[in-house]
Order: C-alpha cells, then sequence, then structure tokens
C-alpha cells in the first residue's frame, strides 16, 4: 500500500521525513488544502508555533472527516512566513507525527495570505479503498 524509502545514493534525511512514498494497489486519495493555525472560534494565536499545532489538529480533523488517520499521510508541505524556532518547531512537528515519516517539503516564504499568518500546512494522503468505502460513497 504505502511503503517509505530513503534510497541509497541519496543523503539521509535532514529531520524526520522520507525521500520516497510507493502507493501500490486500488487506493483512495485525500488532499488537503493549506490549514492555518487558525482554531474553530477563529482565534489566531501570535505564536508561530502554536499556529502549528492548530494547523496540525486542522490537518487531522481533515483526515477524521475522510475516515483517515495519520498512518494515512503520504506527502505533508509547510510554508513558514519569517523565520521559526527550528528547534521548537521540529519538536512540535515530531510530537505530532511520532514515528511515520512521510515525504515532506518545508519552505520558509515572504508572506502568506494575511500578515497575522506565520503558517500553513498542506497534506496528502492515501489508504486502500474498500468495497465499504465505495458503497458509501454512491450513496
Amino acid at each position: 500500500m504505502n511503503t517509505f524509502r530513503n534510497p541509497q545514493g541519496i543523503a539521509a534525511p535532514l529531520a524526520a521525513y522520507s525521500h520516497q512514498a510507493e502507493i501500490t494497489g486500488p487506493v483512495r486519495w485525500l488532499v488537503v488544502s493549506g490549514q492555518i493555525g487558525m482554531d474553530p472560534s477563529g482565534k489566531l494565536p501570535e505564536d508561530p508555533i502554536e499556529q502549528l499545532g492548530i494547523a496540525l489538529e486542522n490537518v487531522t480533523a481533515n483526515l477524521e472527516a475522510a475516515g483517515m488517520s495519520h498512518d494515512d499521510l503520504v506527502k505533508l508541505t509547510f510554508y513558514f512566513a519569517g523565520e521559526i524556532d527550528l528547534q521548537r518547531r521540529r519538536q512540535r512537528l515530531g510530537e505530532w507525527l511520532k514515528d511515520l515519516r512521510p515525504c515532506m517539503t518545508v519552505m520558509t516564504v515572504a508572506a502568506l495570505a494575511t500578515p497575522e499568518l506565520r503558517v500553513e500546512v498542506e497534506a496528502l494522503a492515501c489508504t486502500e479503498d474498500s468495497p465499504a468505502t465505495q458503497r458509501s460513497e454512491q450513496q
């Protein structure tokens, strides 16, 4: 189904991610738009690490709404506006990912949609396309 690899002949990943993910079998994909660090009440904390935590919770909520979990994550893309403490960022992400090592891209950008936004996270997930899933989608 989802096999993650770090091929020989390529430098090891710089953090907790994999260089590639191979997807096999009949599958169902979920593409999650960029999630920001705003909670359901509309609160947007100033601290970018708090924003990161909320954005990751929003990714989790999207996965659960599609009947998926962290284990189905294949690729994450992070956009950070301005400098964000690398150690705190890695710690927060590690707490969320645990032992999972999806493919990952991290970018520092000049700005996001509004000046208050410091973090945005996109996700791509893939899971087995079971007959039960196919039946519920047809209804």
